[in-house]
Order: structure tokens, then sequence, then C-alpha cells
């Protein structure tokens, strides 16, 4: 079956948005699209069936209408320091491989994604494949396992993304294609130049001398879309209504599924605060999922951010911890077989979290009774939502707002272990009186931008199944 790869230039070039955007496209064709990236690094992931999968296949696989799939993205790297990454394999940590030195594990990983891609080939028409960072990288060619490694694996064409916006475009490109062996330039079929902004007619004759250079077209001129889906990793930075409650997202070094607020930016006042000033005025505050709790709460505390939390919770201010939010919390967290480390919680709730080897990654409803001020807007509600956490957390019957230890909360501070909260369309509307567009429209107006300003012949020819056996 038919492949296309989607490469950029450098990280956050569009290759995530790009994909997404030619799942729904291809869809619309008629055709049955999986996407898949064979190893993506970030700590923004969902629970699929069978474990977790990055956030960005998850949405590509909402865009080619197909259930998401821990085959979409086999391995995924979670960032717990600046030089250890925790290894998820076809959903599930690997202890083994999160050990072992980083050059050594490609050998090691590259059967599944072999088996991962194979597996999809043979159930759709065709595969769109996204690449990762560059690959122009040359210390990394060796232990290539995401970029031309694949494309060879699939014999896919490949196109290759340019972030314009940022300058330096053409030059991104031709240098990516120079740096590559000829038979790794050959792969590239198509050039891209995504999030423009003014008047196209300025961008000639460049694509013509870029072409002339390398033999390789300028196949689209993507705009810069204002379309409201997270970023692959980290914070998505988006401006806000300027309206709605104040919310602050309390934003640590390893804070993690932040893709979760991306909905609730479009409808409130959020702020990712980083220093006790940024919680100022808030009516909510937040502490998110940690990919590494104990190094987060040493960070509040090095930044005076425990001190202002515990101000606000005593002067009234709402306070919701979620996932490893919800540990740090309590009094402490117990670690008996070094997961991550222990350490001293911020104490606002009478809660010990105690790590365990075993990581759970489920989907689960969160169902909430009566609520009183200030969350009165989740009271009586069923949210879906999904986990992603180590840790079991005991407390005392009383402040067990939800049962089977899945939310704590007195007063002002609750915390809640399922992500997904402000997903919920009636929890949104209850909390901030308005709901943006969903991931649907949004997959729509990105096939649009593909119908209009990508060329289109070159797709078709790349992805219907009988074209493309034609070209080969």
């Amino acid at each position: 079956m038919p492949a296309l790869m989607v490469q950029g230039v450098s990280s956050d070039a569009g290759k995530s948005l790009l994909v997404t955007a030619l799942c729904r496209w291809a869809r619309r064709q008629g055709l049955s699209v999986a996407p898949f990236k064979a190893q993506n690094m970030s700590n923004n992931a969902r629970v699929v069936d069978g474990g977790e999968i990055g956030t960005a296949q998850w949405l590509q696989a909402i865009a080619a209408g197909v259930p998401p799939d821990v085959r979409m993205n086999p391995i995924l790297l979670k960032p717990e320091s600046d030089t250890r990454s925790q290894v998820v394999v076809n959903g599930v940590v690997d202890h083994a491989l999160t050990s072992a030195p980083w050059r050594q594990r490609s050998g090691r990983l590259w059967p599944y994604v072999t088996d991962a891609f194979q597996s999809l080939s043979d159930e759709f028409d065709v595969v769109i494949i996204e690449g990762a960072g560059s690959p122009a990288e040359t210390n990394l060619w060796s232990c290539d396992i995401v970029n031309m490694a694949v494309a060879d694996l699939a014999d896919a064409p490949v196109a290759l993304v340019a972030d314009i916006d940022r300058g330096g475009a053409f030059a991104h490109l031709f240098g990516t294609w120079s740096l590559l062996p000829p038979d790794w330039q050959r792969r590239i079929e198509g050039f891209v130049l995504n999030k423009f902004r003014g008047d196209p007619e300025l961008v000639a004759p460049a694509p013509a001398d870029l072409e002339a250079s390398t033999g390789v077209p300028t196949i689209g001129l993507l705009p810069w879309i204002d379309h409201g889906l997270p970023d692959e990793e980290g914070p998505t930075v988006l401006t806000g209504p300027g309206r709605g409650p104040k919310v602050a997202v309390i934003c640590g070094p390893y804070a993690s599924n932040l893709d979760e607020f991306v909905t609730l930016q479009q409808v409130a006042d959020v702020r990712w605060a980083r220093t006790p000033a940024h919680l100022a005025g808030a009516d909510l505050i937040v502490l998110p999922g940690s990919k590494h709790v104990a190094n987060d709460l040493a960070w509040l505390r090095d930044t005076g951010l425990d001190d202002a939390v515990s101000r606000a919770a005593t002067a009234g201010v709402a306070v919701l911890g979620i996932c490893g939010g919800l540990q740090m919390l309590g009094r402490r967290i117990e670690d008996p077989d070094g997961v991550e480390g222990a350490a001293e919680g911020l104490g606002l709730l009478p809660m010990v979290t105690r790590y365990g080897t075993v990581k759970r990654t489920t989907q689960e409803y969160l169902n909430f009774g009566p609520m009183a001020h200030p969350w009165t807007w989740l009271g009586n509600r069923r949210i879906p939502g999904y986990e992603i956490r180590h840790g079991v957390t005991e407390a005392p019957p009383d402040i067990q707002i939800v049962p089977h230890g899945r939310a704590f909360g007195r007063g002002t501070v609750l915390g809640i272990y399922a992500h997904g909260v402000f997903e919920d369309a009636g929890a949104l509307a209850a909390f901030a009186g308005a709901v943006p567009p969903t991931v649907d429209a949004t997959c729509e107006q990105l096939a649009d931008a593909v119908e209009r300003h990508l060329d289109t012949t070159w797709l078709r020819d790349r992805l219907e199944p009988d074209r493309a056996a034609h070209r080969s």
C-alpha cells in the first residue's frame, strides 16, 4: 500500500499539523488512512487501547476517522530529566530500555517500528508518516529509526516542510536537502512552506530558484492557521479571548499533558505560571500532571510558588491538582522502588502517595456528586477522562470526592487523577460559559487548507493506490 512521509527542516516546522490535515483530506478522498510516527518524544500523551501514545498521533487518528492505536506511535520517549527519558514501547513502559544507553536503543527498537508499520500498511489504504526533528542531523544517522530509515522502510516519497514565518525557510529547505546523500535526496519529492502570513505573490521567484537548484518543486504555501489544536510537546501558547475566568496553570520543567488545557485557553484567560507573580488575580490555580513530581516539587520551592499556592488556597482561591498535581497537594510521596523519587508535598490535603513500578494507563469517568463552591461547576457531572500514572494515594474517607481514590478535596483545594476535565463540553461551559470549536471541525478546516493551498494532483499521485502503483 502507498505511504507518504512528512519530514521537517527542524522541530516545530509544522509536521504534526500537516499530517493531521493530510489524514482528514485523504479520508475525504474515500481512502482508509492511518497516521504513523515511529518514535515521538513528548510528555503530552493519551491513553488508547493497549497503553499510551503521543497526543499528536491521537489527534491524527481522529482526523483519519479511525480509533487511535499504539501501532501509530510504537515508541514514545517521555523526558524525566535533561539526560533521561522513560521509554514506552507499544503503549507500555519498558524499564530495561529506559535504563539502556541512548545510542544502544535503536537496534532493539527497530523491530517494533517495522512490525507496527507493516501491520498498519496491511490494514489501511495509505499510511501517512511523520518524521521527527530534521533528517539532516548527521550525528543521528547511525541510529535513525524515525526519519529516512522509515522512508526507506515504507518506500515513501517525502514532503519536506519549513516554517516560513520564522524566516530563512528556503535556506533551511536547500540546506537540509543538500546535506542528504543522493538516495535520500531522491526521496524528497516536494517542499512545503508552512505558516505563511502576507502576500503570496511576494514569494516568487524563490520556489522556482529552489527547484532549479534541487529539482524538487514547492507543492504548497500553507497560510498561518489559528487552529486551536495542541502543540506536539510542552505548553501550547494561544491568544485567548481576553475574558472569562482567570486561570493560572503552573508550568514546571516536567509538567505533562499540558495539551488538555488548549480548549480552556480558547474560552478563558489562561496564563502559564512560572513565578508567584503569575498567580495574582487568578480565580483558579492548576497544578497539572508531571513526569517527575519530586523534581517539579523542588522547582516549586526554588521559585517560591509552593508558599504562593498555599497562601492563595488559604485566601479562598480554588486550587486544582491533576494527576501528578494531585500528588503534590498531599503531605508526602513515598517511593520504595525508586520509580521517580520520594518528596515532601505541599501539605494542602491529608494524603500520602506511594509509587509502584506498575504504571496505570486507563480511560475512566469521574462521577461527581453535588459540589460546594468553588467547585459547583463540576457538581453532578459524569466526565470522561484518562489516567497515566504511577502511585496510589491514601487519604481519610471524609476528603474522598470520587470513590476508588480518583479525587480528593476539602474546601478550595481539589485533586483529581483523571486528565480531560477541561475537554468536556458540559464542564467547560459550566466553568467558562463557552465552548470552542470541536476537534472534528478543526480537522475539516485543515483539510480545506490542503485543498486550497497544496498541489492536490501531486498528493493524489502519491496517495491513491492505483496511481501510486503506476508511478512506481
